[in-house]
Parts: structure tokens; C-alpha cells; sequence
């Protein structure tokens, strides 16, 4: 029995610590526990979302093929972020990484678990400007239009700039 492919987009942000390392070994451990990274975005730094008073976010897309299906991705990047350090508290605070699941392929999804496509990723600039250096052509499921124009009607103001270090 073959096992199918899957194409899932995921969002990784850190504003803690070594914040690039953070992102890379985010990567390296999302490699050997969910799948093959595709393609990937620069490293964005942006202003934190929710709770303001924070240092900075470095995020980053990235397009995974895997063979696990949508609540496993979920539980590998939740076992990442858990095996990294990540400690759960108030919402929006500092994080030394976070791995969001925004699509897996193109489906709808809604349990207590996992709501796909990501359920705020169309509101957010820090998300969508990564996704679009990787995915500006992907059609959201839920709106029926690309990437790029769910960008370009971004009401999200926050500054998301390409990491030049």
C-alpha cells in the first residue's frame, strides 16, 4: 500500500531567544517529523500581533509534502514546539517558537482539534507576506481566490520586513 502526498502550509514564528536558530530548528525538526520542506520563505521580522508590548517576531512559511494526515501535522508541530521548550500561557505572549498548520491541501476542516484552512491567516500580514514569496498562486479553499489577492486587500497594518541580517 502507497501512502499519498499531501501538501500542508505551515507558519513558524519565534521572539524569544535565538530567534533565527529557533526558526532552524524548527525546520530541521518539522523535516524529520512531518515532512519534506518544498519551499520556504525569507525570514520576516514583524511586530508582535495581540499583545504589542514585545520584542519582534522572525516568521517564516514553509511548504511541506507529507504523507500524515491533518491532526497528526498538528500533533508533530505541537510535539516540536513542546520538545524546543515552548511553554502555553496567556495568548498572543512571547513565544520561543510557534508552528501553525494554515492549509493541508485544499481541505475544509473543522474539529475541536484543528480548524483548516487556518482560521485567521487572511487577516494577518505576518502570515500572508511570507506565504506569498511561496504561494502567492494557492487558492484559499473557503474564498475561492488566491493568496495574492486576499493580500492585497489586507486591512492588517504591521510591518512585516525581509530579514537583510
Amino acid at each position: 500500500m502507497t501512502q499519498t502526498d499531501h501538501t500542508v502550509y505551515l507558519h513558524t514564528g519565534s521572539n524569544l531567544g535565538n530567534r533565527l536558530q529557533n526558526l532552524q530548528r524548527a525546520n530541521a525538526a518539522i523535516e524529520a517529523q512531518i515532512g519534506t520542506i518544498v519551499r520556504f520563505s525569507p525570514v520576516y521580522v514583524t511586530a508582535a500581533w495581540g499583545i504589542q508590548e514585545q520584542p519582534n517576531f522572525f516568521n517564516q512559511a514553509l511548504e511541506v509534502t507529507t504523507t500524515l494526515d491533518p491532526e497528526a501535522v498538528l500533533d508533530a508541530a505541537l510535539q516540536i514546539e513542546a520538545d524546543m521548550g515552548r511553554q502555553r500561557g496567556i495568548k498572543w505572549a512571547e513565544r520561543l517558537i510557534d508552528i501553525d498548520v494554515l492549509f493541508y491541501d485544499q481541505l475544509v476542516l473543522q474539529t475541536e482539534k484543528l480548524t483548516l484552512p487556518h482560521p485567521w491567516l487572511h487577516e494577518r500580514r505576518f502570515v500572508l507576506a511570507p506565504l506569498m514569496d511561496i504561494a502567492p498562486d494557492w487558492i484559499h479553499p473557503v474564498f475561492g481566490v488566491p493568496i495574492r489577492h486576499i493580500f492585497l486587500d489586507l486591512k492588517d497594518f504591521f510591518s512585516a520586513e525581509i530579514l537583510t541580517e
